[in-house]
């Protein structure tokens, strides 16, 4: 590798890095711009590439808008403390209940909305849950994180990498859910089990009813309205093949404005509520994969798939999926899955390719992230809305539970999609 090679890399992995530890405090967003803007005033990395690269995020940046304007009316309109209350109270003292509850929320939501959506919609409204009941959070919230990733690829909407993985070549819903509905159900109940069972001893103690008579009020209920809108629009766009952010976008802004009508300060709240720091990190972290592109990785990358397309089925899709499962954890699973995608298409033999071998790149892509919390956008945006309402669960308990759930349940789904 030579020098502007070497000097890509080492700025690339600095910044996610210092991202995920933040020296001094300072947000993720800085230290992942700053390592872009380096890039172009290095120029290691020419403006228009910086700038097509930026471009090239439109889509991500409008979906993550929509999602973080209906999270945060919800939140302020109480549609959180609502879900909580309801969420407690149907436990009926069982925090074994609880747990197999919020589980199944995260499923729903993951699959109907996207794991971004779970990490920034669910994370808030389960944290209000756990205060309302009383109970330890750790397991609840580590749930939030880890179905994010472990029900990312039951439809095509569950994750914006699936989008990335198959781009013009996407395969109709059947064919989908032939080929990834198995795995998908195999690495939600492993991961349901190994969370389970780490988390047994916090589970012991019993939550509380959560109260009586908690209504929602008339901007929640239009807040409520918003979400479900939103699920209906990104169900709709994918079913006529249309991008997702402009439907979230619009149907978030039309809730708020619907809530507007009936309390005229919500929209100021909200808009000072939203954690714009978000759009910035995701354009720096386009720019990053823009130039580590050329540094020859792709041209490995697709080389590899060759590779791995001679062994047997079973052997090839494991290694792939092991591969790309745990790079992404070293840089993030965004930058993986834009190159995963660009080295499936740039490979010699594309159409001699195995279906199932460019499948496990996918689940490898969406699956891998559940080793720590560098791997993917969605556990990023958790451990943000951790840290803005000042709750210590970190990367070591995400590490040390990942550790055994993500091999299990990638091995399981692999083995799955070679049924």
């Amino acid at each position: 590798m030579h020098g502007p090679a070497l000097a890509i890399w080492a700025i690339a992995l600095l910044s996610i890095l210092c991202m995920l530890v933040r020296p001094r405090g300072i947000a993720e967003a800085w230290w992942v711009c700053a390592g872009a803007l380096l890039l172009v005033l290095s120029r290691l990395l020419q403006v228009r590439a910086a700038e097509a690269a930026v471009g090239k995020g439109l889509d991500v940046y409008l979906f993550l808008t929509g999602m973080m304007v209906l999270a945060e009316l919800a939140r302020d309109e109480g549609v959180f403390d609502w879900v909580a209350g309801i969420a407690a109270r149907l436990s009926r003292g069982s925090a074994t209940r609880l747990f197999l509850l919020i589980y199944a929320t995260g499923t729903l939501v993951t699959t109907l909305l996207s794991n971004d959506a779970t990490a920034v919609v669910l994370t808030p409204a389960v944290l209000a849950v756990v205060r309302k009941a009383g109970v330890k959070p750790k397991p609840y919230l580590l749930t939030c994180a880890m179905i994010a990733n472990a029900a990312s690829f039951v439809l095509p909407i569950s994750n914006p990498a699936n989008l990335v993985i198959f781009a013009k070549q996407m395969p109709a819903l059947g064919s989908w859910l032939r080929t990834f509905l198995l795995p998908s159900i195999g690495s939600i109940l492993v991961t349901l089990a190994v969370l389970w069972w780490i988390s047994r001893e916090d589970l012991e103690h019993e939550p509380n009813d959560g109260g009586e008579g908690l209504q929602l009020s008339p901007g929640g209920k239009l807040a409520l309205a918003g979400l479900l809108l939103a699920c209906a629009a990104l169900l709709g766009a994918s079913a006529v093949g249309m991008d997702l952010g402009g439907p979230t976008c619009i149907a978030a802004f039309a809730a708020m404005l619907l809530v507007g009508s009936k309390d005229r300060g919500a929209p100021l709240r909200v808009i000072k509520g939203v954690s714009w720091s978000v759009l910035p990190l995701v354009a720096g972290l386009f720019v990053i994969v823009e130039a580590v592109e050329p540094t020859g990785l792709l041209r490995a990358g697709a080389k590899g798939l060759e590779s791995l397309a001679h062994l047997p089925g079973i052997a090839g899709n494991i290694s792939a999926g092991f591969s790309v499962g745990l790079l992404s954890n070293a840089m993030n699973n965004l930058p993986v899955g834009l190159m995963s995608g660009a080295a499936v298409q740039a490979a010699t033999h594309l159409s001699k390719l195995p279906g199932s071998l460019r499948s496990a790149v996918l689940i490898g892509v969406d699956l891998g992230p559940n080793l720590s919390v560098t791997g993917s956008l969605a556990t990023i945006l958790w451990l943000i809305a951790l840290r803005r309402e000042k709750v210590a669960i970190g990367g070591w308990e995400f590490f040390r539970a990942g550790l055994v759930a993500m091999p299990l349940a990638l091995l399981v789904s692999l083995l799955l999609l070679s049924v």
